[in-house]
């Protein structure tokens, strides 16, 4: 049986999180948080969910999508405090995710010194250089600069 104080109400997960009322209501409509309903209608949220919007709000600010937020916070359990084996389960799923992202954005960082401190993109060891305009074989965007280096088609 769960006592009184287990369950709190929207304003006190927002001080205890930081969170507005609003993002809350936003996180809820996206099922990272499941409240229950009072007698009266009120919003009960277990003391679990400021860990869960904790997580959410670590996550986000790492650059990851609510659809990946969600994916990865769909096996903890609802209304109980996550353990450590759940959180290691999470943490083994966004990790190669976040892994991906540092070697692209360390990828970045350096072809942008490079091309910053050349002040020209015609440099044959420049990431962006693009004779005959070979990369647009390869998609929109900057593709050279973000590692797409597939070889161009040379029936297009």
């Amino acid at each position: 049986m769960k006592k009184p104080t287990d369950l709190m109400s929207i304003g006190q997960l927002s001080d205890r999180t930081g969170l507005s009322v609003s993002a809350i209501r936003f996180y809820e409509t996206k099922g990272l948080v499941a409240p229950l309903r009072n007698a009266g209608g009120q919003r009960r949220f277990h003391r679990s969910d400021i860990r869960r919007l904790s997580f959410v709000m670590i996550a986000q600010q790492l650059g990851l999508p609510i659809r990946d937020i969600v994916t990865a916070l769909a096996g903890l359990p609802e209304g109980r405090a996550p353990t450590q084996k759940d959180w290691t389960k999470i943490s083994e799923e966004v990790r190669s995710e976040l892994d991906r992202r540092i070697e692209a954005l360390t990828r970045t960082r350096k072809n942008l010194d490079s091309c910053i401190g050349c002040g020209c993109l015609s440099l044959k060891t420049c990431a962006l250089y693009n004779p005959d305009d070979k990369a647009s074989q390869l998609g929109t965007g900057p593709n050279y600069a973000i590692g797409n280096r597939r070889a161009p088609d040379p029936h297009r």
